[in-house]
C-alpha cells in the first residue's frame, strides 16, 4: 500500500527541547517536531500533548534536536513519497504556547483532525515529491502557497530523467556559511541553511539528486549527477543534456515584471540578445513576451494573497564554463513557466545550446527569493551564497570611481587631447580611473596610448581599456575586434596591456548564453587576472554569482544602461521609472555596471545638442548610491566642472563604490524606490519618485539614532540641489517629499 511520508524539520539550539510526535497508522506514516517551552519538564509536555493525539496508535516522545535529527535521518521511507523542509529559525525568547502547524500533504490523515495553530513569523517550506513518475516540488512561504507543483528533472545523453522516475531516499541536514565580499551588496555574510538532498531513480536504474537549500527567504537547488553505470562501456564520465525540465509554477492571479528576451543576431551590428530590453510592469502572466523568446533572469513575481503580496524573484547562479546560462520560457498556461536553453541561432550559430561536462558533476543553481515585501528582495545574497572563488588571485585589486569620454562625448572623443581633459577630470574629482572606449586603436594608436598611460599614471590615475569581444560572432567593426576570442592573441595583448600599466579592460557585444560564450567569459577573467587586470563586461549575459567565484570581475551591463539617454529622448523621459527597477530586479542578483549620474541637463557635448534630461541634480546623486557596481564610472563631463554645483560635486566626490550593509526601506518597482547602504560607519539612504506627482513619505529608519543630526540632499523649489542639516525627532517616522523625477539622500555623519 502506497505511503506518504512528510518530514517538517526545524532546528533549534541544542539545549532547546523539541518533542517529536511520530504517527502510526496503516494509510500513514509521519514525524513532527513541535517546540515546547523551556520551563516545562518532559513530563509535563507529554501530558499536554495528550490532547493532540486522537488514537491510540500515536505517541510522543521529547528528544533533543541531535536525537530529533538522527530519528528522521534513519526515518523509514518507501514508495512513492514527499519530504518537506522547512528553514531554521533562530528564536531569542520562546511564548509559553507555540505548537506547529499539524499537517500532510496527505488530507485525510491523522495529523489534520488535530490543532493547526501557525507560528506567528514567516517560514519557509520546499516539499519534493514523486507522483506517477514525475518529480515536483512545492514552495510555500508565511503560510501561503508560492509555487505548486512545479517539474523538475532534465533529458541527457544518457536517458530521461524527467519521467518514470522512483523515489531512492533523502537525506537532511543543517548548514552554516560565512563569507566575506568586496564587490556586492553586503561585505559579510553569515547565515544558517537546511539542505534537502533527494535522490531518484530512472527507468534505467540511473540515479541522480536534487539538492535543495533552504534559508530564511531563498531557495536554491540544482541537480547533481554521479559517474553513471553502463552496460557497454562501464562508468559513463560525461553527460550531455538536451533540455531541462525545471518549471516554476505560480498562482494564475500572478502579475509580472519581466525583461523580454530579444530574437538572436538582430539590432546594432546583430549583437543581440544582450539583456538590453524594456521591463513591463504588472504584466498579466498570459501577455506573451515582446519577441516570443521568454524572459531574461532575474524574473519578479507579485502574487496577491488576501490584504498582502507574496513577492517572487526567480534567477540562477553559479554558472560558468561548465554550463550555459539560461532564461525563463513564455508562458505556458496554468501559471507555469519552464526553463529554456539558448537559442541556436546565437552567436552567429556558433556552438551548441546542449551544455555537456564531466562527472560526477552538477547543474547551475535555480534561485528563488520570496517575502511578504520586497525587503527579501532587495537584501538577498542567494546568488552568491552557495558558489565559491574558481581561482586564487595574487593580486590586490582596487576599486573605484572613473571618468568615461564616450557616454556624452562619443566615438569623436576617442583621440589623444580628448583623453588628456578626462584624465585631468578625473584628477580634479579625485577619481582612480579613466575609461578609454572603442576606436582607440585607431584613433590614437599602441604609441600614443603608451603615453597617455604615462600621463594618466602621474596624475594619479589609472587606465581601464576597451575591447571587442570578437569580430566573427557579430558585424562590430569598432576597434580593437579580434585580441579577446582567441588565447594566444589575447595573452599577447593582456602582456602588453599589463607591461604599459593598464589596470582594467572593458569587453563588449557578447551577445549569447551558450556554454561556448560562458567558457569564454571564464577564459578573457583567468587570463586577465593571471595579468593582473581587472575586468568589466558590456554587451553581455547577467552575472551569474561571478562576483565571488572570479576575484578579478568587476562589473557587468546586462540592463537598458545609460547610453540610451544619449540615443532616445525616450529614456530620458522614462530614467526616474528605469531606476526605482533595478533595486528590484536586475541589480537584486548582481553587480550593474549602468554608468550614469549625469549632471549635463542636455546630453551632449558642451552640454547642447542632445536630449534633455528630466530628472534633477539630486536624483543623479541618488543613482550613485541606488545602482551599485564595485567600478563606477560615472557619465561626468569636462563642463561639469564649471557649470554643476559645488554641492553635487563635493558629493560625487565622496560617494563610495563598495558597501558594507544594504537594506530596503520602501517602494514599489517603476514607482519608487528608498534604499539604505553602508559604508565603514556612514550611512547613505537614497530614495527617488518616479510616480508622476509629488512623493510624501513617512519612513522608519533604524539605522538613525534619536536627536541625530544627518546632512539632507534635495530638490529646491527650482529643481537645484539644496544641502541642509536634518535633525532625526523620531528614527520610525521620518518623513520627506520628493517632486516627480526628483529624488533625496540623507548621510549620516
Amino acid at each position: 500500500q502506497r505511503q506518504t511520508i512528510s518530514v517538517f524539520f526545524w532546528s533549534f539550539p541544542d539545549s532547546f527541547p523539541v518533542v517529536l510526535l511520530l504517527f502510526y497508522h496503516p494509510a500513514f506514516v509521519g514525524t513532527r517536531n513541535f517546540p515546547c517551552p523551556l520551563q516545562k519538564s518532559r513530563r509535563s509536555v507529554r501530558q499536554r500533548l495528550r490532547g493532540y493525539i486522537k488514537t491510540k496508535d500515536s505517541r510522543a516522545v521529547v528528544m533533543r534536536p541531535a536525537r530529533v535529527r538522527d530519528r528522521l535521518l534513519t526515518a523509514p521511507m518507501r514508495g512513492d513519497s514527499s519530504i518537506a523542509l522547512l528553514v531554521p529559525i533562530t528564536w531569542a525568547a520562546v511564548p509559553k504556547a507555540t505548537p506547529w502547524e499539524m499537517g500532510s500533504r496527505k488530507r485525510n490523515t491523522l495529523a489534520n483532525q488535530g490543532p493547526r495553530i501557525l507560528p506567528k513569523m514567516p517560514v519557509m517550506t520546499t516539499t519534493a515529491a514523486v507522483n506517477e513518475g514525475h518529480a515536483t516540488y512545492t514552495l510555500s512561504y508565511d503560510g501561503q502557497s508560492v509555487l505548486t507543483d512545479s517539474p523538475i528533472g532534465f533529458v541527457a545523453s544518457m536517458g530521461n530523467f524527467s519521467e518514470q522516475l522512483q523515489f531512492v531516499r533523502a537525506d537532511s541536514s543543517q548548514q552554516h556559511i560565512a563569507y566575506a565580499m568586496t564587490r556586492t551588496k553586503q561585505s559579510s555574510v553569515e547565515k544558517d541553511f537546511s539542505t534537502l538532498v533527494v535522490t531518484l531513480r530512472n527507468s534505467q536504474q540511473r540515479e541522480y539528486a536534487v539538492r535543495f537549500n533552504v534559508s530564511d527567504n531563498d531557495v536554491a537547488f540544482r541537480y547533481e549527477l554521479p559517474a553513471m553505470s553502463d552496460p557497454e562501456h562501464g562508468k559513463k564520465h560525461s553527460v550531455r543534456v538536451m533540455r531541462e525540465t525545471t518549471g516554476f509554477r505560480f498562482a494564475e492571479n500572478t502579475t509580472t515584471f519581466l525583461c523580454p528576451q530579444s530574437t538572436a543576431m538582430i539590432g546594432w551590428k546583430r549583437t543581440k540578445p544582450s539583456y538590453e530590453e524594456d521591463y513591463a510592469y504588472d504584466a498579466p502572466m498570459s501577455d506573451k513576451s515582446k519577441f516570443g523568446k521568454g524572459y531574461t533572469f532575474p524574473c519578479l513575481f507579485r502574487t496577491p494573497c488576501g490584504d498582502k503580496n507574496i513577492w517572487t524573484l526567480v534567477s540562477e547562479t553559479g554558472v560558468s564554463s561548465q554550463y550555459c546560462a539560461s532564461h525563463l520560457s513564455d508562458y505556458k498556461g496554468s501559471g507555469l513557466y519552464m526553463l529554456d536553453f539558448p537559442m541556436a541561432e546565437e552567436n552567429n550559430g556558433n556552438g551548441t545550446i546542449e551544455p555537456a561536462f564531466a562527472l560526477p558533476g552538477c547543474t547551475p543553481w535555480r534561485t528563488i527569493t520570496v517575502g511578504t515585501s520586497l525587503k527579501p528582495i532587495v537584501e538577498t545574497t542567494v546568488a552568491w551564497d552557495y558558489v565559491q572563488p574558481l581561482y586564487e588571485t595574487q593580486h590586490e585589486y582596487v576599486f573605484g570611481k572613473g571618468t568615461w569620454s564616450w557616454i556624452v562625448w562619443q566615438d569623436p572623443s576617442i583621440n589623444y587631447d580628448d583623453q588628456m581633459e578626462y584624465i585631468r577630470l578625473a584628477k580634479a574629482m579625485g577619481y582612480k580611473y579613466v575609461l578609454i572606449d572603442n576606436w582607440w586603436d585607431k584613433n590614437i594608436g599602441r604609441d600614443g596610448l603608451e603615453r597617455l598611460v604615462r600621463y594618466a599614471n602621474s596624475n594619479g590615475v589609472d587606465v581601464f581599456l576597451w575591447h571587442s569581444s570578437s569580430g566573427y560572432w557579430n558585424d562590430i567593426e569598432q576597434g580593437p575586434i579580434n585580441l579577446m576570442d582567441n588565447t594566444i592573441v589575447r595573452k599577447r595583448q593582456m602582456r602588453w596591456l599589463r607591461d604599459i600599466g593598464v589596470k582594467g579592460i572593458k569587453v563588449d557585444f557578447f551577445g549569447g548564453d551558450k556554454q561556448e560564450t560562458m567558457r569564454l567569459y571564464e577564459d578573457i577573467l583567468s587570463d586577465a587576472d593571471d595579468h593582473g587586470l581587472m575586468v568589466i563586461f558590456h554587451g553581455c549575459t547577467l552575472p551569474r554569482g561571478w562576483e565571488r567565484m572570479y576575484p578579478n570581475f568587476v562589473g557587468a551591463e546586462a540592463v537598458l544602461a545609460s547610453e540610451n539617454l544619449y540615443f532616445s529622448q525616450h529614456y530620458c523621459d522614462h530614467e526616474a521609472e528605469n531606476t526605482a527597477t533595478h533595486a528590484y530586479i536586475r541589480n537584486a542578483v548582481a553587480c550593474m555596471e549602468f554608468g550614469g549620474s549625469f549632471l549635463n541637463r542636455v546630453i551632449g557635448r558642451g552640454n547642447k545638442n542632445g536630449n534633455i534630461r528630466r530628472t534633477t541634480d539630486c536624483h543623479s546623486l541618488a543613482q550613485a548610491v541606488m545602482f551599485q557596481n564595485a567600478m563606477q564610472f560615472f557619465a561626468l563631463t569636462p563642463e561639469n566642472l564649471t557649470s554643476a554645483s559645488e554641492v553635487c560635486l563635493d558629493f560625487m566626490r565622496t560617494v563610495p563604490t563598495v558597501w558594507d550593509e544594504t537594506r530596503h526601506i520602501d517602494g514599489y518597482p517603476g514607482k519608487y524606490c528608498v534604499i539604505a547602504r553602508r559604508h565603514a560607519g556612514t550611512w547613505y539612504i537614497a530614495a527617488n519618485n518616479a510616480t508622476g506627482k509629488p512623493l510624501t513619505l513617512t519612513l522608519s529608519l533604524p539605522m538613525l539614532s534619536k536627536g541625530e543630526t544627518v546632512t539632507l540632499y534635495a530638490d529646491g523649489k527650482d529643481g537645484e540641489t539644496v544641502v541642509s542639516d536634518m535633525k532625526i525627532k523620531n528614527p520610525q517616522k521620518v518623513k520627506i517629499t520628493m517632486q516627480h523625477n526628483g529624488a533625496m539622500v540623507i548621510r549620516t555623519k
